[in-house]
């Protein structure tokens, strides 16, 4: 019989267990930072009903979802009712809307799950992927004071990553569409698709939004898409210079003025919550490309590495639920895509393998000893170091080998000699170097050197 080529599909991220490892170090800082910020576990399914996930979509997303059916509907040629999820923010808003008398608000919810696209196979572009998201929704409002918090956590999650300096940066829908009609774009649409066009800034150039909005397209005067590109190019280098640069806009439409307000509460409210101003900063250029962000937006940067792009994004959001529910839920959010992320890092140079799980290997001499083997493994175990134990005998050199490819690096020996005297030898495979500590003293002996290796990484 022939075989089957042992293969998996293109666009996603299959790692070696030292990788996996590392990656699940990244998942389980990302987790403890938001639950340290009171934000409550939530998982929904990967497989929703096609038409509560493409409520409120099409386009280009509807032609990146993986559709579901099962065997018996496919021989009966029946069209799939059911969908992979293709984000976590339908799938909270499906959530929400079913859940709503059982939840207290503002609903504090993270979501760390894959999610699936039918994208086009290309490196660093991922069909299945890990989104770790965070979101506050509110019942009928939410004080804009949720906004500051957001960065707070960004800052939190980052900060522990210790993946090079970032900087969050800032902006604000309002204010936008506000300095847009005070240059004579008042059309809501017009004002989102010349968003959609300042959003392709940074991949695209200046030359390119300019010749596009003055294009046949859009038709706008040469002067008020240059008064635009100036707008876009605005940063901030501290939180004092981000007033001034918000003040020297100059007064205009509502939208504006709400807009200005709103970002500098939440300028102010981020350096409150702890945030150095080192690490946030206004930035007129960021929309955002979905069309549901209403108010701030976010996109955070790796200063050393900008080619990587947004490692983190999310803003304000006026209605989440509207497609389900009648009750009005504004919220924010922001969303880590992790997979893309990794391996962004991981090409850089910046996440390196890691060191296994396993603390300690506990060898075998001489097999008629398994009991006392099996003993010593059971009482480092309890004492919360975690061991293997050797369970078929072969050549020591063999068993030292094997703990070191594994990426294990203490192994214990219990030989004939070392139960004579009541010791136990203890083999540092990555120093290459070994010694002899009573039984009595080995969980602490252990445990003091397994606390140096962390610390010296």
């Amino acid at each position: 019989m022939a075989l089957t080529p042992a293969r998996t599909m293109p666009g996603v991220l299959e790692l070696l267990p030292l990788d996996q490892v590392a990656f699940q170090r990244m998942l389980d800082t990302i987790r403890r930072n938001y639950e340290r910020f009171g934000f409550l576990p939530v998982e929904t399914p990967a497989i929703e009903y096609a038409d509560v996930l493409l409520t409120k979509t099409g386009g280009e997303t509807e032609r990146q979802v993986y559709f579901v059916q099962s065997t018996g509907s496919l021989e009966q040629g029946e069209k799939p009712e059911l969908a992979l999820r293709f984000d976590l923010t339908v799938p909270l808003a499906r959530y929400v809307a079913e859940h709503e008398r059982d939840l207290s608000f503002p609903f504090r919810r993270y979501q760390m799950q894959r999610v699936y696209r039918g994208e086009r196979a290309q490196r660093g572009r991922f069909r299945e992927f890990y989104q770790c998201d965070i979101d506050v929704i509110g019942k009928d409002s939410l004080s804009i004071r949720y906004d500051a918090e957001l960065p707070a956590v960004i800052y939190s999650v980052f900060r522990e990553l210790a993946i090079g300096p970032f900087t969050i940066q800032l902006n604000n829908r309002k204010l936008m569409r506000g300095y847009f009609e005070s240059l004579g774009v008042a059309d809501a649409e017009q004002q989102m698709l010349v968003l959609r066009e300042v959003d392709k800034l940074d991949k695209r150039g200046a030359d390119y939004v300019r010749d596009t909005l003055t294009g046949e397209g859009f038709g706008l005067a040469p002067e008020a898409v240059e008064k635009i590109l100036a707008f876009v190019q605005v940063r901030s280098t501290s939180l004092q210079d981000a007033f001034d640069r918000l003040d020297a806009l100059g007064a205009g439409p509502e939208a504006l003025e709400q807009g200005r307000a709103e970002l500098k509460e939440v300028l102010g409210l981020i350096h409150a919550l702890g945030v150095p101003e080192t690490h946030y900063a206004l930035n007129l250029s960021i929309a955002r490309g979905l069309d549901y962000y209403t108010g701030t937006v976010y996109e955070t940067t790796l200063n050393e590495h900008p080619q990587i792009g947004s490692i983190c994004s999310g803003g304000r959001y006026e209605n989440l639920a509207g497609q389900y529910t009648k009750s009005h839920l504004p919220g924010v959010g922001i969303s880590i895509g992790l997979s893309r992320l990794y391996w962004q890092l991981r090409e850089a140079g910046l996440v390196a393998t890691a060191q296994s799980t396993v603390d300690v290997l506990v060898t075998q001499m001489d097999e008629a000893q398994l009991p006392a083997y099996l003993a010593l493994a059971g009482e480092l175990r309890a004492a919360g170091i975690a061991t293997e134990a050797v369970l078929e005998a072969g050549k020591l050199g063999k068993q030292f080998k094997y703990a070191d490819r594994a990426g294990i690096r203490f192994a214990v020996v219990l030989g004939e000699d070392e139960l004579a005297k009541g010791v136990v030898t203890v083999k540092d495979l990555r120093r290459g170097d070994q010694f002899e500590v009573a039984r009595a003293e080995l969980v602490k002996t252990l445990r003091v050197e397994l606390e140096q290796a962390a610390a010296m990484g």
